[in-house]
């Protein structure tokens, strides 16, 4: 028993050594217009599901989901989320293929996670991701408006709805399948 146990320790020390060695000499890709594979994916899914789980606290957006405060959230989106994350006139970013991982397009495809989990991803950013921590640039009130405009995509009031169009030459559009890709980053 006392060998196969150090046989396993000694496996995993040789695995840790062989990935220092790879990374020392660059052998992983670390260009940024790559795409991840589905392992890569999945791993990196799951780890940040994993974290949002156990650091995000579970807050209630204390600002009302009012027409006023859902077009100041399109109005921050616009400044300073759509270069990233997609236009209001439904055009991807144009920075979609140049960030590794790539960010995921929010109004293409609308996220599906609840509110906390939206607002402690801007609050606090996303590492390895590109995505920055916007509470050294913006307060507190202005990522809740972000983040109540990001949670209710389809189902803006009407009054809402009117700004975007004039605003974007667009009308809001409908997501039949919202949540199925949709994961923040």
């Amino acid at each position: 028993m006392k060998g196969f146990i150090l046989g396993v320790i000694v496996t995993i020390l040789l695995l840790f050594m062989a990935g220092l060695l790879i990374a020392q000499f660059g052998l992983f890709p670390t260009n940024a217009d790559a795409t991840p594979s589905s392992l890569e994916q999945r791993i990196a899914t799951s780890a940040l599901d994993a974290s949002m789980e156990r650091h995000a606290p579970r807050v209630n957006n204390p600002l009302p989901a009012t027409d006023a405060n859902l077009i100041d959230g399109i109005k921050l989106y616009s400044m300073n989320c759509a270069v990233c994350h997609g236009t209001l006139d439904y055009k991807p970013s144009l920075l979609e293929h140049s960030m590794y991982p790539p960010p995921p397009q929010l109004i293409l495809d609308p996220l599906d996670d609840p509110e906390w989990h939206i607002y402690y991803s801007i609050r606090t950013g996303v590492r390895y991701t590109g995505m920055a921590a916007w509470n050294h640039a913006l307060g507190d009130q202005d990522v809740w408006k972000i983040t109540a405009f990001l949670s209710r995509l389809d189902k803006l009031p009407p009054g809402v709805q009117q700004y975007w169009k004039t605003t974007f030459g667009v009308a809001p559009q409908s997501h039949p399948n919202q949540g199925a890709h949709g994961r923040h980053d």
